[in-house]
């Protein structure tokens, strides 16, 4: 079994593109998260199949297509082929919450190293890197992303910043869901792209802002 020295986990296949397109990290393996894990149900146990099969549901692919898609660039991890961790993500809700579920595994397999975590710009540019110990990030993935309660303590401030987002985003009152309501007049297509130019800090993409589009005007002609 070939081991490498490091491996570094990117915040989706954009990122993994420009940096095999740029050559950047070269000499080690890269692996994409492909998720959204701000939006739709988790459970308990991270990569499981419960897991693959609500993750499906959420993206309404089938197991075998989320399995392609999400699980098999992570084999490396899985198969346990590591020695060290390293992570780049975005310092905006969607990649926060994203980092959380890999901190949350890491900690679920006990691993007991410290992972370096980049944060990067939206051009994938190094912003600042900590330092971390994985022990309790599974506890506060549970709290967040299955009970939906804000953790007492964060000491990592851009997941606090994210986690923070992560709640207040579907926040009937939340500049978001007063914008989107605010712009009803706006055609949907329109609209999207005015919301990803407004609310990067919340990272979503188009697919995202769809469906939350779709879920307000229905909230609305039910009330």
């Amino acid at each position: 079994m070939n081991h490498s020295p490091t491996i570094h986990i990117l915040n989706g296949q954009v990122m993994y593109d420009h940096f095999k397109k740029t050559r950047f990290l070269n000499h080690d393996m890269m692996v994409p998260f492909n998720e959204a894990m701000c939006y739709g149900e988790t459970c308990t146990d991270v990569f499981s199949n419960q897991f693959s099969e609500i993750r499906a549901n959420v993206h309404k692919v089938t197991h075998e297509q989320y399995y392609e898609i999400t699980l098999k660039p992570l084999q490396p991890l899985f198969n346990g082929e590591i020695s060290r961790i390293e992570l780049w993500f975005d310092a905006d809700m969607f990649c926060q919450i994203n980092l959380l579920t890999i901190l949350a595994w890491l900690d679920q397999t006990d691993y007991k190293e410290n992972v370096q975590l980049h944060i990067v710009d939206e051009k994938f540019e190094p912003l600042k890197q900590y330092t971390l110990e994985v022990d309790g990030y599974h506890e506060i993935y549970q709290k967040v992303l299955i009970h939906k309660k804000m953790p007492d303590i964060i000491n990592l401030p851009p997941l606090q910043k994210g986690i923070e987002l992560f709640f207040n985003y579907r926040n009937p009152d939340s500049d978001l869901i007063r914008y989107i309501k605010d712009h009803q007049d706006v055609p949907t297509d329109e609209l999207v792209s005015l919301l990803l130019k407004n609310f990067k800090n919340y990272g979503l993409g188009d697919t995202q802002y769809y469906e939350l589009i779709k879920s307000i005007w229905e909230h609305r002609t039910k009330e």
